[in-house]
């Protein structure tokens, strides 16, 4: 059991040069990405601002529930998908039986191909269907939705319902023009939200803070780092926790000698930032192995690829985060049982 703060460090690995993270070795992406990060911070900020910063739950969750039972939160990396969805499946279904409140992915999400990026979108619809089938029931009056746990709150669109999955973008997403996929999906490749969990002893709502970060490259890039600098993602409520989310590491497991780490001035600065923003826990993938450090009072956790070619075998490949209605957060594994079925 890990108790409520921990502080976020972070210096961010860019991609080896010598052994490479990734399974699949393509110059045209793991060594440069067809889109720059100036380029993609440039697109997603204007996406981010179109959309007034609001990357966020669905609204109507009754949010008096997590206060009073706390809630807990999925994450895995790396599943690389290509024309077998099953792993993400099994994510989505397992975070479904245990009603996790949302679904946090840490890049290289599908290799990249236009066909693959249509199988994506094929799993991410039916996810949301099993979403709203289990969680919403149709008026039959008006035909809009009302959640199980709120029937007296705003009714949706089938469509104005937004499936709780939040990723990162990775370095296997920018090859073979990828970004232009994955941004037609997701939006932006850098955003943060707040999740309400209850009211402190005066009375004032308090939050934890989700950020979501661009580090594909292996940089954040002068323009991401102008726009934290200016407060892009501080939010602007009281914060119980911060959890970030990048897809290169902070720190490399041990037995990983050959990688390089971010420039030494982007370290500093990150080091920081996440001080300033009191951060509590950061979450990487990228090395498809798991990894865990506490260095200076900071927990830091990797984890393994979740997908079927790399980990080929039944494992624990996500994690669950669960936060009681106190505010202490305990870590656990969480099986994947899925097999790829033989050739």
């Amino acid at each position: 059991m890990m108790k409520a703060k921990y502080i976020f460090i972070a210096a961010l690995a860019a991609v080896a040069l010598t052994q490479t993270s990734c399974e699949k070795v393509s110059p045209q992406g793991v060594l440069m990405g067809n889109t720059a990060v100036e380029d993609r911070v440039e697109m997603s900020y204007k996406y981010y601002m179109l959309n007034n910063f609001e990357y966020k739950l669905d609204p109507d969750i009754h949010l008096s529930d997590i206060a009073t039972n706390g809630y807990s939160f999925l994450v895995g990396a790396d599943s690389h998908i290509t024309t077998d969805l099953g792993r993400m499946k099994e994510m989505f279904q397992i975070g479904l039986d245990n009603d996790d409140l949302l679904y946090c992915h840490l890049g290289d999400i599908a290799d990249t191909k236009p066909d693959y990026y249509i199988n994506l979108q094929n799993c991410l619809e039916m996810a949301r269907f099993d979403y709203i089938e289990k969680n919403y029931t149709r008026n039959e009056e008006n035909g809009l939705f009302y959640r199980n746990d709120n029937p007296e709150g705003w009714g949706r669109e089938y469509n104005e319902i937004r499936f709780p999955f939040f990723p990162v973008v990775g370095n296997h997403d920018l090859t073979h023009n990828g970004w232009a996929l994955w941004s037609n999906i997701f939006g932006s490749s850098f955003y943060m939200f707040d999740v309400p969990v209850g009211n402190d002893e005066n009375g004032y709502e308090i939050y934890d803070h989700f950020i979501f970060l661009d580090t594909a490259s292996g940089t954040l890039g002068k323009l991401q780092v102008d726009l934290i600098e200016q407060g892009v993602l501080d939010g602007e409520n009281q914060y119980r926790h911060t959890f970030i989310f990048s897809h290169t590491n902070i720190f490399l497991p041990q037995n990983m000698q050959f990688a390089s780490t971010f420039p030494r001035e982007e370290a500093y600065f990150l080091l920081k930032q996440f001080d300033k923003w009191n951060a509590s826990i950061v979450f990487c993938g990228h090395v498809h192995k798991w990894d865990e450090q506490i260095f200076n009072g900071v927990y830091f956790l990797t984890l393994d690829s979740m997908s079927e070619r790399n980990s080929p075998d039944p494992g624990d490949y996500l994690v669950r985060v669960k936060i009681d209605k106190e505010g202490s957060v305990d870590i656990e594994k969480v099986h994947m049982n899925y097999v790829a079925p033989m050739n």
